[in-house]
């Protein structure tokens, strides 16, 4: 706290005697008792209230279901123990860009992406999905209308050019507006950017965008309220000039934000993400969790006399026949087969010749591990002889069976089915990267895998290897090509997210005929949690080809889908 004083009185020359002085409601012509609506919940001006008895009283008046934060309150460590069941110290820091202090972006305009106010109902929901992938609570599509060209809040959204997606947002709040702000200050919220945009500067353009705004219409600061360990987010406000304040957050206790004050045990938190929704939902419902082993994501669950060992999606509710029939890929494409499902041509690899008279018998073919998980091993669209060679060759590193396929042009698409009922599907797109015309494709990479990783946890990366080469080759480009702008490269083939494939969300667009073959898989394979792979031209219509199917899903891959909720369901229905 010295420091964060010290530092105050050095660069913004004023004493912290003065800084309180001038945060008191009693010095300050400020609108008493202020808060914003949000959306998402409510922004409580600690510092414009009289007593702390009212700030807790208006903390605590409503918000269980909201994200409601309480900012600049004098007394954070009182105010907390007036109403400790209920009120907890948000772990964030604070960060302010002086106006003085802030270096203007003399660039030329983006030509990859624009940045534009919120301003239909497409865009809101495209909002909103962008907050459901960073695990943030959205606002309905209508406040944000409402609302959007109030001079209280203000909306910027990032949109792709070549197809006006919106892969970014931010919000700010005026403080003038706010509750007459004497400094004339303003606050930047919910910065956002779509984890599978595949665009360097998304973050930044956004803050320099909403910083502009404020700083040309006469704020004379801007404030941002980040997570202590967002190391990332942090590193990006300090490169404007952003620097440390000692303002503190409080929030309200409630399921939103029960991660920040309850405790974990260090097992739970070495957990992958595909293990942890699981256990968190668990844990929502009173399920006690024993971990018992973190890395290998193996995790009991037990409530009364019930007690059930999961890894990850595979439970002990899935037998030892269903894992063996999902196991080898033969075996499961002759029993869905039998069951009316269409599947592509395939051969098991007897020998060289083989391999190359069915790979020009069908034109291109994918080469796969008749066993194996996460793409390990695989290599698609393969029509030439020298790859083919490499390719098996490949595959024998992950099983000595090898099996060439028919390769079929289309969408990868991944149904979750949960106890014979369709739960969430998802189209699987390979990774790509978007050119700017100044950076690198290994540079493009480097900064998609940096996005990726954050936001899942670490495990969905591009990796750097032969398959990633080949397929930059295949294209005519090298990783040090500067790869020409606004030009959109597939870097894989596989959609895998472990190999930074990207997830989008379908699942109220099937057609009944892929619902009824989906349905029609898991009861030939007779697992009551599985995720299908399909291949399909149009997810609206009824032509597709089953490609494999998956024992241990990541149910984490599709949110806001309710996947974990369902599966839990499944294991103690009790609970529901």
């Amino acid at each position: 706290m010295d420091k964060l004083k010290h530092r105050i009185e050095k660069n913004h020359g004023q004493s912290l005697r003065n800084w309180e002085k001038i945060n008191s409601p009693v010095t300050r012509k400020m609108r008493p008792n202020s808060f914003s609506e949000m959306g998402w919940g409510r922004l409580v001006f600690g510092h414009t209230f009289e007593s702390n008895d009212q700030i807790v009283d208006a903390m605590c008046a409503q918000g269980y279901d909201n994200r409601d934060i309480a900012i600049y309150v004098i007394d954070p460590h009182v105010i907390i123990s007036m109403a400790p069941d209920k009120l907890f110290l948000d772990p964030s820091h604070t960060y302010r860009l002086w106006n003085y202090d802030y270096r203007y972006d003399n660039q030329k305009a983006n030509d990859v992406f624009s940045i534009n106010r919120l301003s239909n109902e497409e865009e809101a929901h495209q909002v909103n999905a962008i907050y459901s992938k960073c695990r943030m609570k959205g606002a309905d599509p209508e406040f944000l209308l409402d609302k959007h060209a109030d001079r209280l809040r203000t909306y910027f959204i990032a949109k792709k050019r070549s197809d006006n997606q919106v892969v970014g947002t931010i919000t700010g709040v005026d403080h003038i507006k706010a509750f007459n702000d004497p400094e004339k200050g303003s606050s930047l919220w919910s910065l956002a950017v779509d984890p599978q945009a595949g665009l360097p500067g998304i973050g930044i353009n956004l803050v320099r965008h909403l910083t502009a705004h404020y700083f040309t219409k006469g704020r004379t600061f801007i404030d941002v309220s980040v997570m202590h360990d967002n190391k990332q987010a942090i590193k990006l406000y300090e490169k404007l000039g952003f620097q440390r304040i000692p303002a503190f957050c409080i929030k309200r206790k409630n399921p939103i934000n029960e991660q920040l004050y309850v405790p974990v045990d260090q097992p739970l938190k070495k957990l992958n993400p595909y293990a942890k929704i699981i256990v968190d939902e668990a844990r929502k419902r009173g399920i006690l969790v024993e971990v018992l082993d973190a890395e290998y994501g193996l995790f009991n669950l037990s409530l009364g006399s019930r007690s059930i060992t999961c890894r990850e999606a595979l439970s002990e509710m899935t037998s030892a026949v269903a894992m063996t029939k999902c196991d080898d890929k033969r075996l499961t494409r002759r029993l869905v087969m039998k069951a009316g499902i269409k599947a592509p041509r395939q051969i098991l690899h007897t020998d060289p010749e083989n391999a190359l008279e069915f790979m020009n018998k069908v034109g291109r073919v994918v080469v796969k591990p008749a066993r194996g998980e996460q793409g390990e091993g695989i290599s698609v669209d393969i029509s030439d002889a020298d790859e083919l060679k490499g390719a098996i060759k490949k595959a024998e590193s992950i099983c000595s069976d090898v099996l060439l396929e028919e390769y079929i042009k289309g969408e990868d698409l991944r149904i979750i089915v949960i106890d014979y009922e369709i739960v969430a599907a998802a189209i699987r797109k390979p990774p790509a990267i978007t050119g700017t015309g100044n950076h690198s494709i290994s540079d493009l990479i480097q900064k998609h895998n940096r996005r990726r990783m954050a936001a899942t946890g670490g495990e969905s990366r591009i990796p750097d290897d032969r398959e990633t080469l080949r397929c930059l080759k295949k294209e005519g480009y090298e990783y040090e090509s500067i790869l020409e702008k606004d030009k959109t490269l597939v870097v894989r083939k596989t959609a895998n997210l472990h190999t930074g494939g990207t997830i989008h969300d379908v699942t109220e667009d099937l057609s009944d005929v892929l619902k009824d073959a989906a349905v029609k898989v898991s009861k030939a394979v007779d697992i009551p949690v599985t995720g299908l792979d399909f291949m399909v031209p149009d997810i609206y219509g009824d032509t597709y080809a089953f490609i494999e199917a998956n024992e241990r899903p990541g149910l984490a891959n599709h949110e806001p889908q309710p996947t974990a909720e369902r599966f839990v369901d499944l294991l103690f229905p009790e609970t529901v």
